[in-house]
């Protein structure tokens, strides 16, 4: 997920200085391919790409809250295999043959999550996946690190920003994980394109159902919320109204969801947390 933030300048000199930073190019960091370069005539539609192992390694991992045993996983040398394994399985998949779309968006959102386990997996112990994403020089995780699907590159950035947004579903927003406890949680089964309305309607509402992602003051008729909805706005709607009318149907209770509905609410941001999404083994 791609860094929105708001830059407060203070005084002139600083301001100066942040313009003359804004125009030095970002130097690319060594890139980092995950998957391999499968030959055309071994490439299958997406329909046919099998996501169990992804399945039982998230189902191994990942806690009911999304939160990731990385200290276990990083030490079980057969599961870091098996995740291996399961990117270059990923890389059979040819974007030229026909499949649904329910199965791409499956595709892409467990390729964004299974590649990014895998760059904080590089890097653990860490405590931020910020810790790894160099502004002008060096690796960026999210720029740097490559899947390679249909003989191609596509580093998490692209992933997210040139294929999964532009497929017009922002619910994509509520499943695609940047490995920080202010995204939505990570899911512990992978997605598929036979149950992709439920599990994406289910981990909406669980996104809205945290506190520290939603909040909804009855007295003042406000909402808090958090600023994952602001930074990808205009994929839920093109003013704030229909962008609250897109989420109403997930708010957690009948009050938040009319106020949303009816798109006059007070809308301010939360904070984003961007500890790690990391649970302690026991």
């Amino acid at each position: 997920m791609r860094v929105h933030r708001n830059v407060i300048v203070l005084g002139v000199a600083v301001a100066t200085v942040a313009v003359s930073l804004s125009a030095v190019p970002a130097v690319a960091g060594p890139v980092v391919t995950v998957g391999a370069n499968v030959p055309a005539n071994h490439r299958v539609a997406i329909d046919a790409i099998d996501h169990t192992a992804w399945n039982t390694l998230l189902g191994r991992y990942v806690d009911a809250n999304g939160m990731v045993d990385y200290r276990t996983w990083k030490a079980a040398g057969a599961d870091q295999q098996a995740l291996d394994a399961y990117l270059v399985h990923l890389s059979q998949a040819s974007l030229s043959q026909p499949s649904s779309r329910e199965a791409q968006l499956a595709f892409w959102i467990n390729a964004y999550n299974a590649v990014t386990a895998k760059g904080i997996l590089r890097e653990y112990p860490t405590t931020s996946i910020r810790n790894h994403t160099a502004k002008l020089f060096g690796y960026n995780i999210w720029k740097d690190l490559q899947l390679i699907v249909d003989g191609k590159q596509y580093s998490l950035e692209q992933i997210e920003h040139e294929i999964l947004r532009k497929m017009g579903e922002p619910r994509i927003h509520f499943a695609i994980v940047c490995a920080s406890i202010g995204c939505p949680r990570l899911l512990n089964e992978a997605y598929a394109a036979a149950r992709l309305e439920d599990q994406l309607a289910a981990n909406t509402r669980a996104f809205f159902a945290d506190r520290t992602k939603f909040q909804y003051d009855a007295a003042k008729g406000t909402i808090a919320v958090s600023p994952i909805l602001s930074w990808f706005a205009e994929d839920f709607g093109a003013n704030q109204a229909e962008q609250l009318r897109r989420v109403a149907a997930y708010l957690p209770d009948a009050a938040s969801r009319q106020l949303a509905e009816s798109g006059t609410a007070r809308v301010s941001n939360l904070d984003y947390d961007w500890d790690l999404n990391g649970r302690v083994s026991r």
